[in-house]
């Protein structure tokens, strides 16, 4: 099984290059398929739920190609060929945004069936939100053999009002009302900068959508799309997890090909706990040359602190001189890493959807498990911090949303490597050997 051992103590210095938002292209491949023209997407990042996306609308006769094979981030797609509506096979159930894929096939044939999507289990995130807005575009709703299903004689435009904030919501019931009669107005739709990009990839194919970015989107639907060439943004959440390894590490990085603006939350909060930050046109570089501050952290939705932001940011409070709260408002099972950072030596008391942290000195290399793709991430930032060598287990969580970590860790200077370790004897030796190299 696939590891990472880390050695801790060099800080982070130098330039990494943010590729395409995992989750605007998870979107933005549902939204390919409702088109019978070929489509280009451009920045696509190489990371295992991307490539299981993909294979699972290959499997119902889509047309997938890498224009160069040797690019993986250039991919083009035709829906012309798709043969079937359900989609329903091993992977497509590990990840969370199968349920795209209910969307796009409802808004182009009228009906789908899709598996009931997984993911990391970080906390309850239900799809009634999801239920309610294609029941009011009219289409019949029904789960079965851990399937969802969806059925309508035809879709029509209406004012939609979701009860909580949900991205996926606003995603899925956007890529079906593109295709509906009439106006679909969605009230309490999502911010986030990935709705922006699905709502502008979709105008680019001949969607007719305004307000994305706002809490109302209004949409009128069409009756067909048309070829369309798109470049997916930056992804903030990789970006903000550099920003905090290099916050960490008491380190020097420059963040390369990013959207400063969807980093404001994150700079704002890394600038409070002592760091110093510097917005260039497509870059932001940070640097800490002492230790941190306390201050509190609350999940929001966007423009608010992001909720895949809370444990990588919880690692640098960790060495903070004093205490900090952080408050999950989003998922209920975000704190699970917790109890693997106090195998480091963190302090942190959890209690209900908010954990008490006081800082500590330093953190000491252990072994640990990662329980999801963001506490993954974190548990390496604290490894890469720590004195003594790290074991992160598990880190397939990682990899279905850091493309390249390692390399681009190494890149700044940081000690890591990604082994296979049979047993503990050989992981136990491993460790030694790395404690006892020369870099």
């Amino acid at each position: 099984m696939e590891q990472y051992l880390i050695k801790g103590g060099n800080p982070l210095v130098g330039e990494v290059e943010i590729g395409g938002a995992k989750n605007s292209a998870l979107g933005i491949l549902a939204a390919a398929i409702m088109c019978d023209e070929t489509v280009t997407i451009r920045n696509l990042p190489d990371v295992n739920d991307i490539n299981v996306f993909l294979n699972a609308v290959i499997s119902i006769g889509a047309e997938v190609r890498y224009p160069n094979p040797k690019d993986r981030h250039t991919v083009t797609i035709n829906g012309c060929g798709i043969r079937t509506h359900e989609v329903d096979n091993d992977y497509i159930r590990k990840i969370r945004a199968s349920y795209y894929l209910i969307g796009a096939l409802l808004g182009k044939y009228r009906e789908a069936g899709v598996a009931l999507p997984g993911g990391c289990n970080i906390g309850s995130r239900p799809i009634d939100q999801h239920q309610k807005g294609f029941k009011a575009l009219g289409a019949k709703v029904w789960i079965d053999r851990g399937m969802i299903f969806t059925s309508a004689d035809e879709l029509n435009g209406k004012h939609i009002y979701l009860d909580v904030v949900s991205v996926g919501a606003t995603i899925n019931i956007m890529l079906a009302a593109s295709r509906a009669k009439g106006m679909t107005i969605i009230e309490n739709a999502a911010k986030e900068p990935h709705v922006v990009d699905v709502a502008q990839f979709l105008n680019q194919m001949g969607a007719n959508i305004k307000g994305a970015g706002t809490d109302m989107i209004k949409i009128i639907g069409v009756d067909r799309f048309r070829a369309a060439d798109h470049e997916i943004i930056p992804d903030q959440i990789e970006a903000g997890t550099f920003m905090c390894a290099a916050v960490a590490t008491k380190g020097d990085v420059t963040i390369k090909h990013v959207i400063p603006k969807h980093l404001e939350s994150i700079s704002a909060k890394l600038i409070e706990m002592g760091a110093e930050i510097e917005e260039l046109d497509d870059a932001v570089r940070v640097v800490a040359t002492k230790r941190l501050s306390p201050t509190t952290v609350k999940t929001m939705p966007y423009p608010g602190f992001p909720t895949d932001m809370q444990s990588q940011i919880a690692v640098c409070l960790s060495l903070a001189d004093g205490t900090s709260l952080v408050t999950e408002k989003i998922f209920e099972n975000r704190f699970k890493y917790t109890d693997e950072l106090t195998k480091m030596g963190a302090n942190i008391k959890v209690e209900g959807n908010t954990a008490f942290i006081t800082g500590v000195d330093k953190y000491t290399g252990a072994v640990v498990v990662a329980p999801d793709l963001r506490a993954g991430a974190a548990l390496v930032i604290a490894g890469l911090a720590a004195e003594g060598c790290t074991c992160v287990e598990q880190i397939q969580y990682i990899q279905r949303g850091y493309e390249n970590f390692e390399e681009k860790i190494r890149s700044l200077g940081g000690i890591i490597e990604r082994v296979d370790v049979e047993d503990r004897t050989d992981r136990d030796r491993m460790m030694r050997k790395m404690s006892l190299a020369a870099y």
